[in-house]
């Protein structure tokens, strides 16, 4: 089935996916938006895990101020080449990192990043919460790991939903880009100031 350009645009606009892969991906679909798009996050991903063994030293520090100078983050974003460090897509990715991490004050870029005594105060809390309920222990236990999940949602930057495209993860969002880019991206570290806070 041939697929007009319009829809062809419209996809690559969704997915930020290259017009070829577009084109194919609604051939293959006839047509269907919402199952080209997942075609197309599917290869995505499939090419973020053939890039997961490359080396990511390149990159750059990216900043972002927030609220008149009361909120400020740095956020490293790694990637193989400098040549992909100075493309528009991964400039505008960090910019959007920071912007996300100023936005919604993660623990760490991983949920493993957490450091632990955090994640035991929280499950106790979760636990004190529960058993109030009087609800058997083998409910209570799913109850807590419920809401643990709902807390990495929270606390990851890379399991939280994208503030600008909240149907997508962080991690979605940069498994997009690896699959337009081709290369290995990795968000190596941040900071996030806020003035007055300890």
């Amino acid at each position: 089935m041939g697929v007009s350009l319009e829809l062809v645009k419209e996809l690559r606009a969704k997915t930020n996916a290259g017009m070829m892969d577009c084109k194919r991906a609604l051939e293959e679909t006839n047509g269907d938006m919402e199952k080209a798009i997942d075609i197309l996050r599917q290869k995505g991903l499939a090419t973020a895990m053939k890039r997961a063994g490359k080396a990511a030293k390149e990159g750059l520090v990216c900043s972002y101020i927030h609220a008149g100078g009361r909120i400020g983050v740095l956020v490293e974003v790694n990637c193989e080449t400098d040549f992909a460090a100075k493309s528009e897509p991964f400039q505008e990715f960090a910019k959007n990192i920071a912007m996300q991490i100023a936005a919604t004050s993660p623990l760490g870029v991983e949920k493993e990043d957490i450091p632990e005594e955090v994640i035991e105060r929280e499950r106790a809390i979760y636990e004190a919460q529960a058993k109030e309920s009087g609800k058997p222990d083998h409910i209570i236990q799913k109850i807590v790991e419920g809401k643990l999940k709902k807390f990495y949602q929270e606390a990851a930057l890379m399991e939280q939903p994208f503030i600008r495209d909240t149907d997508k993860t962080i991690r979605d969002y940069l498994n997009e880009l690896v699959a337009q880019i081709g290369e290995k991206i990795v968000i190596r570290r941040f900071v996030r100031y806020q003035l007055g806070e300890d």
